[in-house]
């Protein structure tokens, strides 16, 4: 019996229909591409509101607490009670008006206490205390010293 030599074919990847392919991948892409579209922010402008309140960093008041005992506030130094009264006395003219509170480092805690008990006793809504960095920038403009 005579075994017939087996016919090998040349191990080659058939790329005859490889740009077929590769051009109708470029054309999918190019029609789906144009479907998805950046229609970038949307916003509008802010209307004018006559009922709107501006309130400058200028306007708030200004209570820093040096050590106990010792607050300035908005520049001028007064006692717990001189400042019940002074904030009193703002508070009527705009009861929106904010208080920011200013602590040093070294004041015991209590301290702070006091004053949040005098403000919470005038009914005081809008009261915050700035961070270092925000201490930091407010000096650049003169606001704290």
């Amino acid at each position: 019996m005579q075994l017939r030599a087996r016919l090998r074919s040349p191990g080659a990847i058939p790329t005859s229909s490889m740009a077929d392919i590769a051009f109708l991948l470029i054309i999918f892409f190019m029609l789906t591409a144009v479907f998805v579209t950046t229609r970038g922010l949307q916003f509008r402008f802010p209307k004018d509101d006559p009922t709107q309140v501006d309130v400058q960093p200028e306007e708030a008041i200004h209570i820093k607490i040096m050590g106990e005992g010792q607050y300035m506030v908005d520049k001028t130094p007064m006692s717990l009670e001189e400042m019940g009264g002074y904030i009193q006395m703002k508070m009527d003219q705009n009861p929106q008006k904010p208080v920011i509170i200013q602590t040093q480092p070294d004041v015991p805690y209590f301290v702070m206490i006091d004053v949040f008990d005098r403000l919470k006793y005038l009914q005081v809504e809008h009261i915050s205390i700035p961070t270092r960095t925000e201490v930091e920038r407010w000096k650049a403009f003169g606001i704290f010293e």
